[in-house]
This record gives structure tokens, C-alpha cells and sequence, in this order.
């Protein structure tokens, strides 16, 4: 992938579909961005993607959902497309530094999570937040959930909407975490580690009522994870908010 490439197309998209971007901070010649839209008195939905820089699929969903005009007036919509680019042009989990962001949100070592933090302290709390990621160790579909008092997502919705893409991950321990159901981890708003605060937690901290992070199988084909990825937005959209 190209990512300058792919930041110019969300640019030139997201200002046709009626976006305002924005750059939050700059990180090795990248722009970090953020798009929002809708009237701030509907509900607010937050996605992110790309935190990760060796996990392309979800970026590129998020892209090809604004292609098709999927982010409506019935909302009001804050995404960031890319919040690693450094390390999606290299491929790594990693930025340049050598930092997991999605571990940075409580010491914010890094100039992308401290300058994202300033960027979300001035938004509404939003009342659902999105994450969409790879694993590069499971076979199948699964996702983590916070939950602290918003709609419950149906299971066994969530499962139809990955099933034409992948089946949900068969393993009753994933990443040291056991399985609420196949594929569904119902997870605290604590972090496992007291410093190592992935950007759920920290929008668990700022009160946002539920957040689902969809994880693709990183092995299978892309263009199965970028559709699993966009099936599970309008679906999610669907059974929290509709």
C-alpha cells in the first residue's frame, strides 16, 4: 500500500461525503487525521483503524465504506483512518520509535497517542466506539467488548455478519483472555497491564458506554477481512443505535 496515496484519496472523499478533516499532529512526513461529521446533537459514533501498522484491512474498510456513502445524516461520525502511518508503510505493529500505540494511552510516550488524546479531549464522549484490527495468530473472527451500561450487541448478530467471511475463532484462550462465548471476549474497562492502556480503555475512562474491536484473521485473504470489517460496522451501527 501506498499510505501518502491512500491519505490524499481519503482527503478527496471524505470532503466530497461531506467530512471536515483535520490534522491533529504530523509524524514522519504523514498527516495524522481525523474526519468528522453530522450534527453533534445525534448520537456520536467514533471509529478508528490502523493503530497497528502490519494490520492494512481495517483502514481500508473504512475507506471503502466512505466510497459508499455509508456515514449518513442519522449520526454524528469522528473517524481516524491511519493512526500509525509510519508503521503501515513499513509494515510493522509498531511506529518508527519502535512503540505500540495501543499500548500508549495512560503514559503517552508517543507524539501520535499524545497528540491524538489532545484531539479526542475536545470531542463529545461518544456513544459507541469501533476499532478495527488484525491477529496475525487466530483463524477466525473475534471481538473484545467493553460494556458499561449502553445497548448489548447481539452475539450470535455479530456472528452472521462475519460468517460469510470467516467463522468465529475457535480458541477458548485468545491473547491470555478467555472466551465469554466463540469468538466474544467480554472484557473490563481495565487494562491488563496498569500502564499499558490500549485506546478502549482509554475511551472506557472517558465514558464512552460501549466499544466493540473487531479482529480479523490477518493470515486470509484481504479482501475477506476489509468485507468481514464492513459487514461488522453497519451491523454493530445496527443492534447498538437503531
Amino acid at each position: 500500500m501506498d499510505w501518502h496515496a491512500f491519505l490524499r484519496e481519503w482527503s478527496q472523499v471524505s470532503a466530497l461525503r461531506g467530512f471536515e478533516s483535520e490534522m491533529f499532529g504530523e509524524v514522519g512526513g504523514f498527516p495524522l487525521l481525523a474526519s468528522s461529521k453530522g450534527d453533534p446533537s445525534q448520537p456520536s459514533i467514533y471509529l478508528s483503524s490502523g493503530i497497528h501498522g502490519d494490520e492494512p484491512s481495517g483502514p481500508q474498510a473504512l475507506l471503502g465504506l466512505l466510497n459508499e456513502d455509508f456515514f449518513d445524516d442519522r449520526f454524528h461520525w469522528l473517524i481516524c483512518p491511519t493512526l500509525n502511518p509510519t508503521g503501515l508503510e513499513a509494515g510493522t505493529r509498531e511506529n518508527s520509535r519502535g512503540i505500540d500505540l495501543n499500548r500508549d494511552y495512560c503514559l503517552c510516550e508517543s507524539e501520535e497517542v499524545s497528540s491524538h488524546l489532545a484531539w479526542l479531549k475536545e470531542q463529545e464522549i461518544p456513544q459507541l466506539f469501533l476499532s478495527l484490527h488484525e491477529d496475525w495468530e487466530s483463524s477466525g473472527f473475534y471481538y473484545y467488548e467493553i460494556n458499561l451500561g449502553g445497548a448489548v450487541p447481539d452475539y450470535q448478530e455479530l456472528l452472521a455478519a462475519a460468517a460469510p467471511y470467516f467463522p468465529p475463532e475457535p480458541e477458548s484462550l485468545i491473547d491470555g483472555h478467555e472466551v465469554t462465548e466463540p469468538g466474544w471476549i467480554h472484557h473490563s474497562e481495565h487494562p491488563d497491564l496498569p500502564e499499558g492502556w490500549p485506546e478502549a480503555i482509554y475511551l472506557a475512562k472517558m465514558g464512552c458506554p460501549i466499544s466493540l474491536t473487531f479482529e480479523t484473521p490477518s493470515s486470509m485473504v484481504l479482501r475477506k477481512r476489509v468485507g468481514c470489517h464492513k459487514s461488522l460496522v453497519r451491523e454493530s451501527i445496527r443492534l447498538c443505535l437503531l
